[in-house]
């Protein structure tokens, strides 16, 4: 039987449940991920095993059995002050389907994941939506912000959002956007899920404005498989998700300048979110969303 890393986000969304989804995908993260220490989400611990004959029943982590009905030992831990905000892109680029697959619900799949090992670790948690200029509270930090309570919140959260209308309401504010809530002095992790994709800057200046030495920031780039390989062959209708317009092409005609625009865009973006305590994780909605998880925490690990 395939494990959870291997599911398809197609898989999974047929579940109808994005709190079984997301746990069925972390549950298999937490199983051998080695770390020195502990740097942000999925990495408190130095491993998690299943309990073998010979073990001390002490070193059980009872509070694990009793949400996941699994003896697991957890080798190492510690605490931490830490708190996790995770902030979703809900402009209508994110209703972009592939393969019966959305954009928006790849995105829910995923943030269901992290924040189920938000709840596992007792990380504080919160969750907004970014549209149309303005950012919204879904679940805030506070004193209520960790364990079942605030998972429960993202998820409620995470099963209402709707994706429409553009990210900027006027593609000249792109670099004039300020959001107090986001302006923390505490040390915390912020994590974006978008696909990124931008009229000039607007993500790029919003990422520099939170950039800070007590502030990690990972953003998590979706993109669909035609989004950057574009085999379509044939005429199609094209239409702008965010703004309506719409345009006719002959795909073949276009598909060599589209291919290398798209290259161009990305690699200008990796390099340009070459930001110190800012990393950039990119999925493509094909890609199974536990392997996409994996690889990321493994990298962070040391």
């Amino acid at each position: 039987m395939k494990g959870s890393t291997g599911l398809l986000a197609s898989q999974l969304i047929k579940l109808k449940n994005l709190q079984l989804t997301g746990k069925l995908v972390s549950e298999e993260l937490m199983l051998g991920i080695h770390v020195s220490k502990r740097s942000g989400i999925g990495v408190e611990f130095e491993q998690y095993r299943h309990y073998e004959p010979g073990d001390d029943p002490k070193r059980i982590d009872w509070k694990l059995f009793a949400r996941t009905d699994k003896h697991l030992i957890r080798e190492s831990s510690t605490e931490s002050d830490k708190q996790v905000r995770f902030l979703l892109d809900l402009s209508g680029s994110m209703n972009y389907t592939e393969n019966g697959v959305s954009r928006l619900q790849y995105a829910q799949i995923l943030l269901a994941s992290l924040s189920y090992l938000c709840y596992i670790q007792n990380d504080q948690m919160s969750l907004y939506t970014l549209r149309d200029s303005a950012i919204q509270t879904v679940s805030a930090t506070g004193a209520a912000s960790s364990g079942k309570q605030a998972f429960q919140k993202i998820l409620v959260g995470l099963e209402k959002t709707v994706a429409d209308g553009p990210w900027l309401r006027n593609a000249e504010s792109d670099g004039k956007i300020k959001f107090p809530e986001l302006q923390s002095k505490k040390k915390e992790q912020l994590i974006f899920v978008s696909d990124f994709l931008q009229a000039q800057d607007e993500w790029l200046n919003l990422i520099r404005s939170l950039a800070s030495p007590y502030r990690e920031i990972v953003v998590f780039q979706i993109l669909g498989d035609q989004e950057v390989d574009f085999n379509l062959e044939g005429f199609y209708r094209f239409k702008d998700l965010e703004t309506g317009r719409e345009v006719e092409l002959d795909a073949g005609s276009v598909r060599e300048r589209f291919r290398e625009s798209a290259d161009l865009y990305l690699q200008q973006l990796k390099e340009a979110l070459q930001i110190p305590h800012v990393s950039l994780v990119r999925a493509r909605m094909s890609d199974p969303i536990g392997m996409v998880l994996k690889a990321f925490l493994t990298k962070r690990k040391g």
